[in-house]
């Protein structure tokens, strides 16, 4: 973690005095070193926060000190393809704050006024810090096209397999998801998410039970895994939809003549823009999110090096939150 000390606040900019910051999969990726080429060392990592507003630049007028906030830690050029296409979210030369810049593990954090989210003032700062992620899952179910009634399966349930369920819930799909972990899927049970066990369950046999033998109209990949991309991909129905969520280091083997015969679809989803934001936050308070059933540590700063060691090595661990305030 940087040590440096914060940076106050110039034309454009807000610092934020940060409560809280979880720890994803991406950030398990910089620490293994699969992502050096855009970390520069040493760097405060970190995205998915929460916190309050403690000093402005000169020009921001429509943040005020005290404000309770998130960040879409987002800022795109402008000028490339993407950004005319009005694909801003997946620019070109997209800076990701907390990977291609500096995040939010520190007590507090200086950023463009741009990139700050205000949040209700009676939503709990701990779920606050749940935006980001829970935005990830509604872009995602956005990128499927999931409708009411429509039959989903997400295969990976970490934090973020769950939030897909929990939002294709929302929009009254009917979800189930894979998990080999019995923790994740007792706490996937909990939120009332069918779950099934790939190591001992029939996924197939349960799929054309549940379908009627036709298929699911849409899986997600979250696992990142190469038996979890053929086995979506082989319970999809006609016409299906396969959404890869889960980031895929190396390169893949496809059924493409399934793809030709049952005119499938396969689409990416990356990150986000601001409508999931509003949406995530609209989730959250009105507790179709289960935040502190997600929510399984929070550890204070100085344990960060402890709490990335727990997430890497597994057992009970679902979401974890850094306290940034807490340092004892």
């Amino acid at each position: 973690m940087d040590e440096r000390a914060p940076v106050p606040p110039t034309s454009g900019e807000v610092q934020i005095e940060v409560a809280y910051t979880g720890i994803c999969g991406t950030d398990l990726h910089i620490l293994h070193g699969t992502m050096d080429h855009r970390v520069q060392i040493p760097q405060t990592i970190g995205h998915e926060m929460s916190g309050h507003v403690v000093a402005v630049g000169p020009d921001v007028a429509d943040l005020v000190i005290g404000t309770p906030v998130t960040v879409m830690p987002l800022r795109w050029c402008g000028a490339c393809p993407a950004c005319d296409a009005g694909h801003h979210h997946i620019c070109h030369r997209l800076n990701f704050i907390g990977i291609d810049s500096v995040g939010a593990m520190q007590q507090r954090w200086t950023v463009p006024a741009e990139v700050v989210v205000p949040l209700p003032a009676d939503l709990p700062l701990t779920h606050g810090a749940l935006v980001e992620p829970t935005a990830v899952a509604v872009h995602d179910v956005r990128r499927a096209d999931l409708c009411a009634g429509e039959k989903a399966i997400v295969i990976g349930g970490g934090p973020v397999g769950v939030l897909i369920a929990l939002v294709a819930r929302s929009i009254q799909a009917e979800v189930v998801l894979v998990e080999i972990d019995p923790h994740r899927r007792a706490i996937a049970d909990r939120l009332g998410i069918r779950t099934l066990n790939p190591a001992h369950d029939d996924l197939a046999g349960h799929v054309r039970a549940w379908t009627g033998d036709a298929g699911v109209a849409v899986a997600f990949e979250v696992s990142g895994s190469a038996t979890a991309i053929a086995t979506a991909v082989e319970l999809l129905a006609v016409r299906g939809r396969l959404v890869v969520v889960g980031i895929h280091s190396q390169p893949r083997e496809l059924d493409v003549f399934r793809f030709f015969w049952r005119e499938l679809t396969m689409v990416g989803a990356r990150v986000y823009r601001r409508a999931d934001y509003d949406t995530a936050i609209k989730l959250l308070r009105t507790g179709q999110v289960g935040a502190e059933t997600l929510i399984t540590h929070i550890e204070p700063l100085t344990n960060a090096a402890a709490a990335f060691d727990a997430l890497r090595g597994g057992g009970n661990v679902m979401k974890v939150l850094i306290d940034c305030q807490e340092t004892s």
